[in-house]
């Protein structure tokens, strides 16, 4: 199933159905007077937010949503039916925005969230609810309300607690099949990888979710390779983990243009806690290693990680490291609610 992660679509909700003009004739009833029915409501669109869904790749082939009109009131006092409600059903991690891709509708992040995106139009009064002591025989109705439509976006950020960052080649794709059941494309040349690949990781008694994404390279945020767009799916993780090629010669360099790519695409990623890890190990001498080492732990002002993905050296360390950061998070988020409720809460 291809990836995607962005789709326009035109939604519109139902006409309301039209009331009924009609009177009621029946033998040995002289004064039957006014019997038309209400017209039925409009139907809704609806989002839903549905388990087992990982893509937008169900809005590729049909961009064009509708909910039905409602049925028309009838004679005999009998109102229409409502029209059937529209629903998109949507993965976990979707942005509803409105036609300019910027203005947000709703986010959701739960399974079995919904919103009522359009309501459907009112169904029309008959005859009989116009019927007054001097109005004993209305001959009109209305017509049911028309329904409201526009085009959305549908823009999927996929959920994941941790997130594989890095150049092309850096490696991120191997370390994602060593640690996980998820089979990623590798190859050994850049951009292998070109959409996220998702992958649940077992260390211990935890699992979390560990999400490989595209290569960036310098001028990503402008365009440069694939851009930025990607870059999104790492906006909800709790940890970024930043893989770099040890057998690169400019580790510096590689380190500061991936930090320099995310702080470009949104500030608040460059607050994010982050894992610095040397990745390839395993082909580089032990003496250029300690070199290397000392270079990128200046740069990026953190400890630095030793992993090797084709052979597994350090790959548990790296995993125990990333719970330990899910965690730690988990307990401040937990922390900050106690403190909204009882302000002077002590743990």
């Amino acid at each position: 199933m291809k990836f995607l992660d962005q789709a326009k679509i035109f939604v519109r909700s139902g006409d309301g159905g039209a009331g009924s003009v009609s009177f009621l004739r029946e033998k040995f009833v002289e004064f039957g007077g006014p019997n038309g029915g209400n017209g039925g409501r409009g139907g809704d669109v609806v989002v839903e937010c549905v388990d087992g869904l990982n893509t937008l790749i169900d809005y590729r082939y049909q961009q064009h949503f509708k909910a039905s009109t409602g049925t028309h009131g009838m004679g005999k006092n009998r109102t229409g039916a409502d029209g059937a409600h529209t629903i998109l059903r949507v993965p976990v991690g979707t942005q509803v925005f409105e036609d300019d891709n910027e203005t947000l509708i709703a986010d959701l992040t739960e399974v079995g969230q919904r919103i009522v995106l359009l309501s459907g139009g009112n169904g029309g009064f008959g005859n009989a609810h116009f019927k007054t002591s001097s109005n004993q025989a209305p001959r009109h109705a209305n017509p049911g309300q028309v329904g409201v439509e526009k085009w959305i976006w549908l823009r999927l950020k996929l959920i994941a607690d941790a997130g594989l960052v890095g150049l092309p080649n850096a490696g991120k794709s191997t370390f994602l099949a060593a640690v996980s059941a998820a089979k990623p494309k590798i190859a050994g040349y850049p951009f292998t990888t070109l959409h996220p690949n998702l992958g649940v990781v077992s260390i211990g008694e935890r699992d979390f979710v560990l999400a490989d994404l595209p290569g960036l390279i310098e001028g990503a945020s402008e365009g440069a390779g694939i851009g930025d767009r990607f870059l999104g799916h790492v906006e909800r993780c709790g940890v970024l983990v930043h893989l770099i090629d040890g057998t690169q010669d400019d580790i510096k360099g590689a380190y500061k243009t991936i930090r320099g790519e995310l702080t470009a695409y949104d500030e608040r990623l460059g607050d994010k806690p982050e894992l610095v890890v040397l990745n390839k190990i395993d082909a580089i001498d032990p003496d250029e290693l300690k070199e290397k080492v000392k270079v990128l732990k200046k740069a990026s002002k953190a400890d630095v990680l030793l992993v090797s993905g084709v052979t597994g050296q350090g790959v548990d360390q790296v995993l125990y490291d990333i719970v330990g950061v899910l965690d730690a998070e988990k307990a401040a988020k937990v922390e900050a609610a106690r403190r909204k409720i009882e302000p002077n809460w002590v743990p």
